[in-house]
């Protein structure tokens, strides 16, 4: 497969793996980049620079292929904010690319250019997309309202959003939300989209570090078993649908402050439920795809799945057209 983003980032297949908070460790992200991805894993599961270093060292000594760093720059900066010094870790440590989120990236744009660092800003709505692209971003990724995480405050599908982005940049646009197999990539690159971006099924990947029960229940789960919550706080989330997340939904009908809220969706609190199996003590963002997850399989069978199936998609439509002559 050959498209703008194999070319941009020097990986077989146009499928990237998200930042996902905790789960985005360098055992999944090696793994993505050895079976022909681009794995990525996540700054902020780094409480220190010197800690996200070391883990982008072991995702280096795990494979050779290239592999990236999330950033999310949801916070505004002050003496708290890692920002700064997580991009000092990707430049220090030449990381091939970074994922950037929230915040714009334009202050940082100028010293990853110089690293040779290649930039994926990770936008909900083509506005957005527009801005990535003048601040000097090398590809966009758009996230529809399907997908798991933060699908921003608009309501628009990947169907949409996808094609409307292409036609608004000129940079190569990557597509999420929605995707879980072949079909989903096949729709992504018809839409315009030249490369897909998918968290929901990693996460239940065999080398994921999602508790087992966590895996389990993503088979189980039907694409109607997810709740927007933090809404009011306009920080929308798309989460599992389990007691943590209906007490969030409670507590914002009520009009509960943030603080108040942090004690239902604090860090550390989902942390401890993911990796210890707790599937109603903290929240965990999950996408509508989760319906069409049907068995844990490893990476190497998820992306060699999508690109086998991806091929047969092909051939039935080139059935329904006529083969070219």
């Amino acid at each position: 497969m050959k498209t703008r983003i194999t070319e941009l980032l020097g990986i077989k297949y146009p499928i990237i793996q998200g930042g996902m908070q905790w789960l985005s460790r360098a055992e999944l992200a090696a793994a993505v980049s050895n079976a022909g991805g681009l794995g990525i894993i996540t700054a902020a599961t780094h409480p220190s620079k010197e800690e996200l270093v070391e883990e982008i060292r072991k995702t280096r000594s795990l494979t050779d292929a290239p592999f990236g760093v999330n950033i999310s720059m949801l916070r505004d900066t002050g003496p708290e904010d890692m920002t700064p010094r997580y991009f000092e870790a990707v430049i220090q440590e030449r990381v091939a690319v970074v994922e950037t989120s929230g915040r714009s990236p334009e202050d940082y744009v100028p010293a990853l250019k110089k690293a040779g660092v290649k930039i994926m800003h990770k936008v909900p709505a083509v506005r957005f997309a527009k801005k990535a692209e003048r601040v000097g971003a090398d590809a966009v990724i758009i996230v529809g309202f399907e997908c798991g995480g933060h699908p921003g405050m608009d309501d628009v599908t990947t169907l949409v959003l996808a094609p409307r982005t292409a036609d608004s940049v000129s940079i190569p646009v990557i597509a999420g939300g929605g995707i879980a197999d072949a079909r989903g990539l096949m729709a992504a690159l018809a839409l315009g989209a030249e490369g897909v971006v998918m968290g929901t099924v990693f996460a239940a990947a065999a080398e994921s570090i999602a508790h087992q029960n966590h895996k389990e229940w993503m088979v189980g789960a039907q694409e109607t078993d997810t709740l927007m919550i933090q809404r009011s706080i306009r920080n929308a989330l798309r989460a599992m649908k389990n007691q943590a997340a209906e007490q969030v939904l409670e507590m914002e009908a009520r009009g509960a402050t943030l603080e108040e809220m942090l004690t239902v969706i604090g860090g550390k609190i989902g942390r401890r439920a993911l990796l210890e199996g707790d599937l109603h003590g903290g929240t965990f963002a999950v996408g509508q795809c989760v319906g069409l997850i049907d068995r844990i399989k490893t990476v190497k069978e998820i992306i060699e799945e999508m690109v086998s199936g991806a091929e047969a998609g092909l051939r039935r439509l080139n059935g329904i057209w006529g083969a070219p002559s």
